[in-house]
């Protein structure tokens, strides 16, 4: 019994704290360098975490914020991209699993070339991330 409960309990915190990601897939991209692309236009950057989590941190300088549990998400990128079919987007969350999974999402939604910071704004196995790395903000305000 301790085993298991070990074992699962192992288990969930890789999962909660993203511990084995990396940024060595094409589909990721680090904090430093999504911010980068963003300030300069090179890239849709999304923050998709909820409200609460913008107030208490801010949002990441370049992104928008957009709740991912808002029900017209996928109509709303759908129609950014249409406006920029070209540019790459990237999702941010807190430590890079909602990303991870919002963009198989907008992937089998027939979003592509989105990409991930899997190292999120707290930091998992893939980097410090965003808040640690003293990368900007941008104080969230509600409406």
């Amino acid at each position: 019994m301790a085993t298991a409960l070990l074992v699962g309990g192992s288990v969930w915190a890789s999962r909660w704290y993203n511990i084995n990601a990396s940024t060595d897939g094409a589909k990721q991209i680090s904090a430093p360098a999504a911010h980068r692309r963003a300030m300069s236009g090179g890239i849709f950057f999304i923050d998709i975490r909820r409200p609460d989590e913008w107030e208490r941190t801010g949002v990441a300088e370049g992104a928008v914020a957009l709740d991912m549990r808002d029900p017209n998400f996928i109509d709303i990128v759908q129609s950014a991209r249409a406006r920029q079919p070209e540019l790459p987007i990237a999702l941010i969350c807190a430590r890079g699993v909602r990303s991870w999974r919002m963009l198989g999402r907008l992937e089998a939604a027939g979003i592509f070339n989105v990409m991930d910071v899997p190292e999120g704004m707290l930091g998992s196995g893939a980097g410090p991330g965003w808040l640690e790395r003293g990368l900007p903000l941008v104080k969230y305000k509600k409406g």
